[in-house]
Protein backbone atom coordinates (compact mmCIF):
# COMPACT_ATOMS: atom_id res chain seq x y z
CA UNK A 1 0.00 0.00 0.00
CA UNK A 2 1.50 3.33 -0.77
CA UNK A 3 2.09 5.13 1.89
CA UNK A 4 -0.03 7.55 3.25
CA UNK A 5 1.84 9.24 6.44
CA UNK A 6 1.65 12.65 4.96
CA UNK A 7 -1.80 12.67 3.59
CA UNK A 8 -2.67 14.85 6.83
CA UNK A 9 -3.76 18.93 7.36
CA UNK A 10 -0.56 20.78 8.40
CA UNK A 11 -1.94 21.48 12.01
CA UNK A 12 -1.52 17.68 13.06
CA UNK A 13 1.99 17.71 13.26
CA UNK A 14 1.97 21.04 14.17
CA UNK A 15 0.16 19.77 17.78
CA UNK A 16 2.52 16.63 17.78
CA UNK A 17 5.65 18.86 17.72
CA UNK A 18 3.74 20.97 20.29
CA UNK A 19 2.71 18.42 22.71
CA UNK A 20 5.98 16.21 22.68
CA UNK A 21 7.72 19.74 24.38
CA UNK A 22 4.81 21.08 26.31
CA UNK A 23 2.66 18.27 28.19
CA UNK A 24 4.03 15.46 30.22
CA UNK A 25 4.21 11.36 28.75
CA UNK A 26 -0.11 11.74 27.75
CA UNK A 27 -2.14 8.82 26.03
CA UNK A 28 -5.44 10.09 24.38
CA UNK A 29 -8.36 8.41 23.08
CA UNK A 30 -10.65 9.87 20.47
CA UNK A 31 -13.57 8.87 18.88
CA UNK A 32 -14.49 8.49 14.94
CA UNK A 33 -18.50 9.37 15.17
CA UNK A 34 -20.52 10.94 12.88
CA UNK A 35 -23.34 13.44 13.67
CA UNK A 36 -25.89 13.34 10.76
CA UNK A 37 -26.86 10.12 8.40
CA UNK A 38 -26.53 10.90 4.56
CA UNK A 39 -30.28 11.48 2.68
CA UNK A 40 -31.86 11.99 5.32
CA UNK A 41 -31.32 8.14 6.44
CA UNK A 42 -31.00 6.36 9.60
CA UNK A 43 -28.07 4.82 10.17
CA UNK A 44 -24.54 4.56 8.07
CA UNK A 45 -22.92 1.43 6.84
CA UNK A 46 -19.45 1.12 7.98
CA UNK A 47 -16.83 0.61 6.26
CA UNK A 48 -12.99 1.26 5.36
CA UNK A 49 -11.20 -0.56 8.24
CA UNK A 50 -9.24 -2.81 6.65
CA UNK A 51 -7.65 0.15 4.80
CA UNK A 52 -7.29 2.28 8.44
CA UNK A 53 -4.99 -0.72 9.25
CA UNK A 54 -3.07 -0.95 6.43
CA UNK A 55 -2.18 2.63 6.64
CA UNK A 56 -1.26 2.77 10.31
CA UNK A 57 1.07 -0.86 9.53
CA UNK A 58 2.72 1.65 7.11
CA UNK A 59 3.07 4.16 8.79
CA UNK A 60 6.48 5.86 8.64
CA UNK A 61 8.36 8.71 7.39
CA UNK A 62 10.92 8.15 4.47
CA UNK A 63 14.03 10.39 4.15
CA UNK A 64 12.61 12.78 1.81
CA UNK A 65 9.30 13.08 4.20
CA UNK A 66 12.00 14.54 6.72
CA UNK A 67 14.10 16.62 5.12
CA UNK A 68 10.14 18.08 3.53
CA UNK A 69 9.24 18.56 7.02
CA UNK A 70 12.51 20.29 7.85
CA UNK A 71 12.43 22.58 5.27
CA UNK A 72 9.16 24.06 6.53
CA UNK A 73 11.06 25.74 9.53
CA UNK A 74 7.74 24.90 12.08
CA UNK A 75 9.30 21.75 13.94
CA UNK A 76 12.48 21.01 16.72
CA UNK A 77 15.07 18.75 15.69
CA UNK A 78 13.91 16.65 18.18
CA UNK A 79 10.35 16.13 17.33
CA UNK A 80 11.89 15.38 13.55
CA UNK A 81 14.52 12.75 14.94
CA UNK A 82 11.58 11.05 16.78
CA UNK A 83 9.60 10.76 13.38
CA UNK A 84 12.38 9.36 11.97
CA UNK A 85 11.98 6.09 14.03
CA UNK A 86 8.68 6.40 15.08
CA UNK A 87 6.81 3.31 15.84
CA UNK A 88 2.86 3.62 16.32
CA UNK A 89 1.99 2.51 19.86
CA UNK A 90 -1.75 2.60 19.46
CA UNK A 91 -4.89 0.14 20.04
CA UNK A 92 -8.07 0.53 17.76
CA UNK A 93 -11.22 -0.76 18.84
CA UNK A 94 -14.07 -0.29 15.67
CA UNK A 95 -17.10 -1.61 14.34
CA UNK A 96 -16.85 -4.32 11.53
CA UNK A 97 -16.91 -3.11 8.08
CA UNK A 98 -20.76 -3.71 7.12
CA UNK A 99 -22.37 -3.15 10.70
CA UNK A 100 -24.91 -0.50 10.83
CA UNK A 101 -24.10 2.28 12.73
CA UNK A 102 -26.26 5.40 14.67
CA UNK A 103 -25.32 8.96 15.04
CA UNK A 104 -22.71 9.74 17.61
CA UNK A 105 -21.74 6.04 18.01
CA UNK A 106 -18.22 5.45 17.79
CA UNK A 107 -17.44 3.67 14.80
CA UNK A 108 -13.93 3.47 15.59
CA UNK A 109 -11.93 4.33 18.73
CA UNK A 110 -7.78 4.72 19.12
CA UNK A 111 -5.94 5.02 21.80
CA UNK A 112 -2.33 5.66 22.04
CA UNK A 113 0.50 8.55 22.74
CA UNK A 114 -1.50 12.01 22.36
CA UNK A 115 0.81 12.68 19.47
CA UNK A 116 0.87 9.90 17.61
CA UNK A 117 -3.34 9.97 17.71
CA UNK A 118 -3.21 13.56 16.52
CA UNK A 119 -1.06 13.07 13.75
CA UNK A 120 -3.56 10.25 12.31
CA UNK A 121 -6.32 12.08 12.39
CA UNK A 122 -7.18 13.14 9.02
CA UNK A 123 -5.79 10.14 7.44
CA UNK A 124 -8.30 8.08 9.34
CA UNK A 125 -10.94 10.24 8.60
CA UNK A 126 -10.32 10.35 5.00
CA UNK A 127 -10.69 6.43 4.80
CA UNK A 128 -13.39 6.39 6.67
CA UNK A 129 -15.46 8.87 5.23
CA UNK A 130 -14.92 8.33 1.81
CA UNK A 131 -16.17 4.50 2.20
CA UNK A 132 -18.40 4.69 5.03
CA UNK A 133 -20.57 7.02 2.75
CA UNK A 134 -20.18 5.07 -0.55
CA UNK A 135 -20.93 1.72 1.30
CA UNK A 136 -24.22 3.60 2.80
CA UNK A 137 -25.50 4.84 -0.70
CA UNK A 138 -24.78 1.47 -1.82
CA UNK A 139 -27.14 -0.50 1.03
CA UNK A 140 -30.01 2.74 0.52
CA UNK A 141 -30.00 1.41 -4.06
CA UNK A 142 -29.29 -2.70 -3.14
CA UNK A 143 -32.59 -1.77 -0.77
CA UNK A 144 -34.52 0.02 -3.50
CA UNK A 145 -33.80 -3.20 -5.97
CA UNK A 146 -35.21 -5.73 -3.48
CA UNK A 147 -32.86 -8.53 -3.83
CA UNK A 148 -32.37 -7.86 -7.68
CA UNK A 149 -28.64 -8.00 -8.29
CA UNK A 150 -26.94 -4.48 -8.90
CA UNK A 151 -24.05 -4.29 -10.53
CA UNK A 152 -21.38 -1.04 -9.55
CA UNK A 153 -20.37 0.93 -13.05
CA UNK A 154 -18.85 3.87 -11.63
CA UNK A 155 -15.35 4.04 -12.55
CA UNK A 156 -15.74 6.69 -15.16
CA UNK A 157 -17.37 9.55 -13.20
CA UNK A 158 -15.80 8.60 -9.69
CA UNK A 159 -13.65 11.60 -8.07
CA UNK A 160 -10.48 10.07 -9.56
CA UNK A 161 -8.75 6.56 -9.18
CA UNK A 162 -8.37 5.98 -5.73
CA UNK A 163 -12.44 7.23 -5.65
CA UNK A 164 -12.95 4.66 -8.17
CA UNK A 165 -11.45 1.45 -6.95
CA UNK A 166 -11.75 2.01 -2.82
CA UNK A 167 -15.53 3.19 -4.18
CA UNK A 168 -16.24 0.10 -5.81
CA UNK A 169 -15.05 -1.85 -2.43
CA UNK A 170 -17.54 -0.10 -0.17
CA UNK A 171 -20.34 -0.27 -2.82
CA UNK A 172 -20.00 -4.36 -2.28
CA UNK A 173 -19.55 -3.51 1.31
CA UNK A 174 -23.17 -1.71 1.13
CA UNK A 175 -24.63 -4.80 -1.30
CA UNK A 176 -23.80 -4.82 -4.67
CA UNK A 177 -22.72 -8.40 -5.92
CA UNK A 178 -20.27 -7.37 -9.19
CA UNK A 179 -18.29 -4.22 -10.31
CA UNK A 180 -17.22 -3.15 -13.99
CA UNK A 181 -14.04 -2.10 -12.80
CA UNK A 182 -11.78 -4.90 -13.64
CA UNK A 183 -8.98 -3.05 -10.98
CA UNK A 184 -10.94 -2.90 -8.07
CA UNK A 185 -12.10 -6.90 -8.90
CA UNK A 186 -8.70 -7.36 -9.29
CA UNK A 187 -7.10 -6.14 -6.07
CA UNK A 188 -10.42 -7.23 -3.68
CA UNK A 189 -11.61 -10.29 -5.06
CA UNK A 190 -15.01 -8.84 -6.56
CA UNK A 191 -17.24 -10.56 -9.76
CA UNK A 192 -16.27 -8.24 -12.49
CA UNK A 193 -19.06 -7.65 -14.89
CA UNK A 194 -20.48 -5.55 -18.06
CA UNK A 195 -22.05 -6.37 -21.80
CA UNK A 196 -21.15 -3.35 -24.35
CA UNK A 197 -20.86 0.29 -25.17
CA UNK A 198 -22.98 1.64 -27.90
CA UNK A 199 -19.59 2.42 -29.82
CA UNK A 200 -19.98 -1.47 -30.51
CA UNK A 201 -22.97 -1.82 -32.09
CA UNK A 202 -22.30 1.85 -34.09
CA UNK A 203 -18.85 -0.16 -35.39
CA UNK A 204 -20.87 -2.23 -37.96
CA UNK A 205 -23.10 -1.96 -41.01
CA UNK A 206 -25.94 -2.61 -38.96
CA UNK A 207 -27.29 -3.88 -35.63
CA UNK A 208 -28.00 -7.39 -36.11
CA UNK A 209 -24.38 -7.39 -37.40
CA UNK A 210 -22.91 -6.09 -34.44
CA UNK A 211 -24.81 -8.66 -32.11
CA UNK A 212 -24.12 -11.53 -34.55
CA UNK A 213 -20.13 -10.28 -34.26
CA UNK A 214 -20.84 -10.31 -30.45
CA UNK A 215 -22.22 -13.33 -29.62
CA UNK A 216 -19.63 -15.08 -32.22
CA UNK A 217 -17.08 -13.91 -29.78
CA UNK A 218 -19.17 -14.15 -26.70
CA UNK A 219 -21.73 -17.09 -27.56
CA UNK A 220 -22.01 -17.97 -23.52
CA UNK A 221 -22.23 -14.22 -22.86
CA UNK A 222 -24.43 -12.42 -24.79
CA UNK A 223 -26.00 -9.67 -22.88
CA UNK A 224 -26.74 -7.27 -26.10
CA UNK A 225 -27.61 -3.29 -25.84
CA UNK A 226 -31.04 -2.80 -27.09
CA UNK A 227 -31.52 1.16 -27.53
CA UNK A 228 -28.83 2.54 -29.78
CA UNK A 229 -31.30 2.90 -32.58
CA UNK A 230 -34.54 1.59 -31.50
CA UNK A 231 -35.69 -0.48 -28.45
CA UNK A 232 -38.71 -2.31 -30.03
CA UNK A 233 -38.35 -1.00 -33.42
CA UNK A 234 -34.71 -3.11 -34.09
CA UNK A 235 -32.84 -4.01 -30.85
CA UNK A 236 -35.14 -6.17 -29.03
CA UNK A 237 -35.76 -7.64 -32.66
CA UNK A 238 -32.56 -8.03 -33.69
CA UNK A 239 -31.16 -9.62 -30.26
CA UNK A 240 -34.13 -12.18 -30.79
CA UNK A 241 -32.61 -13.32 -34.04
CA UNK A 242 -29.43 -13.76 -32.62
CA UNK A 243 -30.28 -15.64 -29.62
CA UNK A 244 -32.19 -17.88 -31.47
CA UNK A 245 -28.96 -18.54 -33.62
CA UNK A 246 -27.50 -19.31 -30.47
CA UNK A 247 -30.01 -21.33 -28.66
CA UNK A 248 -29.67 -23.25 -32.06
CA UNK A 249 -26.15 -24.03 -31.20
CA UNK A 250 -26.60 -25.01 -28.12
CA UNK A 251 -25.55 -21.41 -26.50
CA UNK A 252 -28.19 -20.18 -23.54
CA UNK A 253 -28.70 -16.13 -24.45
CA UNK A 254 -27.71 -14.29 -21.58
CA UNK A 255 -30.23 -11.24 -21.89
CA UNK A 256 -30.76 -7.64 -22.99
CA UNK A 257 -29.63 -4.10 -21.29
CA UNK A 258 -31.97 -0.82 -21.93
CA UNK A 259 -29.70 2.35 -21.03
CA UNK A 260 -32.40 5.36 -22.42
CA UNK A 261 -35.71 6.26 -22.43
CA UNK A 262 -38.70 5.23 -21.12
CA UNK A 263 -37.50 2.04 -18.85
CA UNK A 264 -40.58 0.99 -17.59
CA UNK A 265 -42.88 0.91 -20.57
CA UNK A 266 -39.57 -0.44 -22.87
CA UNK A 267 -39.11 -3.44 -20.37
CA UNK A 268 -42.98 -4.45 -20.44
CA UNK A 269 -42.93 -4.15 -24.02
CA UNK A 270 -39.38 -6.18 -24.18
CA UNK A 271 -40.30 -8.75 -21.60
CA UNK A 272 -43.50 -10.01 -23.73
CA UNK A 273 -41.66 -9.96 -26.98
CA UNK A 274 -38.38 -12.28 -24.95
CA UNK A 275 -41.73 -14.21 -23.97
CA UNK A 276 -43.65 -14.82 -26.89
CA UNK A 277 -40.29 -15.83 -28.63
CA UNK A 278 -39.38 -18.75 -25.98
CA UNK A 279 -36.55 -17.05 -24.04
CA UNK A 280 -38.75 -16.36 -20.57
CA UNK A 281 -35.30 -16.94 -19.21
CA UNK A 282 -33.56 -13.54 -20.75
CA UNK A 283 -32.85 -11.21 -18.39
CA UNK A 284 -33.66 -7.72 -18.36
CA UNK A 285 -30.77 -5.19 -17.35
CA UNK A 286 -31.79 -1.68 -16.64
CA UNK A 287 -29.10 1.41 -16.22
CA UNK A 288 -28.24 5.10 -17.08
CA UNK A 289 -28.16 7.57 -14.27
CA UNK A 290 -30.08 4.68 -12.26
CA UNK A 291 -30.43 5.40 -7.95
CA UNK A 292 -32.85 4.52 -5.40
CA UNK A 293 -35.51 6.62 -6.21
CA UNK A 294 -35.29 5.92 -10.13
CA UNK A 295 -35.45 2.07 -8.81
CA UNK A 296 -38.05 2.39 -6.25
CA UNK A 297 -40.51 4.39 -8.74
CA UNK A 298 -39.55 1.70 -11.75
CA UNK A 299 -40.40 -1.61 -9.57
CA UNK A 300 -43.64 0.30 -8.57
CA UNK A 301 -44.41 0.83 -12.06
CA UNK A 302 -44.26 -2.77 -12.48
CA UNK A 303 -41.28 -3.01 -14.94
CA UNK A 304 -39.97 -6.41 -15.47
CA UNK A 305 -36.38 -5.62 -14.67
CA UNK A 306 -33.97 -8.47 -13.30
CA UNK A 307 -30.52 -6.21 -12.61
CA UNK A 308 -29.66 -2.87 -12.35
CA UNK A 309 -25.94 -1.41 -13.59
CA UNK A 310 -25.76 1.89 -11.03
CA UNK A 311 -22.81 4.04 -11.84
CA UNK A 312 -22.80 8.01 -10.85
CA UNK A 313 -25.26 8.40 -8.35
CA UNK A 314 -23.34 5.83 -6.25
CA UNK A 315 -19.83 5.72 -7.02
CA UNK A 316 -20.10 9.27 -5.78
CA UNK A 317 -22.97 9.69 -3.79
CA UNK A 318 -24.28 12.42 -5.58
CA UNK A 319 -27.47 13.58 -3.71
CA UNK A 320 -25.48 13.50 -0.40
CA UNK A 321 -21.86 13.49 -0.97
CA UNK A 322 -20.56 14.16 1.88
CA UNK A 323 -20.42 12.37 5.24
CA UNK A 324 -19.14 14.48 8.00
CA UNK A 325 -17.36 11.89 10.50
CA UNK A 326 -15.18 13.51 13.07
CA UNK A 327 -12.33 12.49 15.36
CA UNK A 328 -13.11 13.67 18.99
CA UNK A 329 -10.67 13.60 22.13
CA UNK A 330 -12.47 11.30 24.59
CA UNK A 331 -10.24 11.09 27.18
CA UNK A 332 -6.56 11.57 28.28
CA UNK A 333 -4.15 9.68 31.01
CA UNK A 334 -1.69 11.62 32.61
CA UNK A 335 0.80 9.79 35.28
CA UNK A 336 -1.64 7.08 35.62
CA UNK A 337 -5.12 9.31 35.80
Amino acid sequence: MRNLTLLTDLYEYSMANGFQSELPPTRATFDVFFRQVPDHGSFVVAAGLQQVVQALDNFHFDQEDLDYLRGLHLYSEAFLQSLSTIKLDCTVQAVPEGMPVFPREPLLTITGPIDQVQMLETLVLNILNHQSLIATKSRRINFAAGGRPVMEFGARRAQGPDSAVYGTRAAVIGGCGSTSNVLAAQEFGIPVAGTMAHSWVESFASELDAFRAWARVYPDNSALLVDTYDVLGSGVPNAITVFRELAAAGHQPVGIRIDSGDITALAKAARAMLDDAGFPDAKITASNALNEQIITALLQEGAPLDNFGVGEELITSSSSPVLSGVYKLAAIEQNGT
